[in-house]
């Protein structure tokens, strides 16, 4: 902790069960949410008023939110393996991936003007472009668990591969290689671009990780080591900010190694994902029912 603690306040969105998990900016001054449990999406204003949206599946576990180069927001459906698309007024749509039980996790706006996703149980990275149009593109590991995903500065996808223990990359013609990380058994998670090189959080080693666009990686142990970082964003060159699920805490981490952290209000409110708002606030969403917007 330091003392200029940054300003933290919660918002109440939807009951504890709703599980609000992902959380994005929209091209609409917006911040928008996934409920995951809920089985909908939902629109939150910078003033705390909230709009939900239900899609066709209660049960479909909406979880990562990214908006697209349609201006409409795209997220995944992992329970019912499918790519939802829900418009700035509110319109929703869905697309199966053609992998069955696929289970689409990440997903991010590419340099190519389409979505690419992870899907988590097939080993598999997908486009979707605006028609709803899916490609898959195989990887040469076997139970990898590929989880985050988000376009590099070098015009390439990055994605983090939970369980082969390393940060994989993606040419646009379908040229992969895999980056195993220093730690074994990190586990990482959220990963992000600052415009220069590529961070990335290690869920079961306690750590962030920093790799450029070569390959060469460093990581930076946090104070708790137990704290499961989970998310992570970008919001300048050489600095992020990332959620501790663990631990009930946001982070800030520099390239410098500089690791300050600050605790959430409410008690075990199970920090998820995180998001630079339009209004220049990180806004995380918290797994219990609640948003906290926290003022750098």
């Amino acid at each position: 902790m330091r003392p200029d603690a940054p300003a933290i306040k919660e918002i109440t969105v939807a009951g504890k069960g709703a599980g609000p998990y992902g959380v994005a900016a929209g091209p609409d001054g917006a911040l928008w949410l996934t409920l995951a449990h809920a089985g909908r999406v939902a629109r939150l204003t910078l003033d705390g008023a909230l709009t939900e949206h239900a899609l066709d599946a209660s049960g479909c576990l909406p979880t990562v939110i990214a908006p697209g180069p349609d201006g409409a927001m795209w997220f995944t459906r992992s329970r019912d393996h499918r790519i939802g698309r829900v418009t700035t007024d509110g319109a929703t749509e869905s697309f199966p991936v053609p992998t069955p039980g696929g289970g689409p996790f990440g997903i991010a706006a590419g340099p190519d003007g389409a979505m690419w996703f992870t899907e988590m149980n097939a080993d598999r990275l997908g486009r979707i472009n605006g028609a709803g149009e899916i490609t898959e593109f195989a990887l040469p590991l076997a139970g990898a668990l590929p989880s985050a995903i988000t376009a590099g500065p070098d015009g390439a996808l990055w994605c983090t591969l939970n369980q082969a223990n390393a940060i994989g990359r993606l040419t646009l013609d379908g040229e992969f290689v895999s980056y195993p990380l220093p730690t074994d058994g990190a586990a990482p998670v959220g990963i992000t671009s600052d415009g220069a090189a590529l961070w990335f959080v290690e869920i079961a080693a306690g750590q962030v990780g920093r790799i450029s666009v070569d390959g060469g990686i460093r990581e930076f142990p946090l104070p708790d080591r137990t704290a499961r970082p989970h998310a992570i964003v970008a919001t300048a060159t050489g600095e992020c900010w990332f959620t501790e699920w663990g631990a009930n805490r946001v982070g800030r981490v520099t390239d410098s190694g500089e690791i300050t952290e600050y605790g959430l209000p409410s008690p075990s409110s199970e920090p998820h994902g995180i998001a630079l708002g339009p209004d220049g606030a990180l806004w995380v969403a918290l797994e219990t029912g609640a948003v906290a917007r926290v003022e750098p």
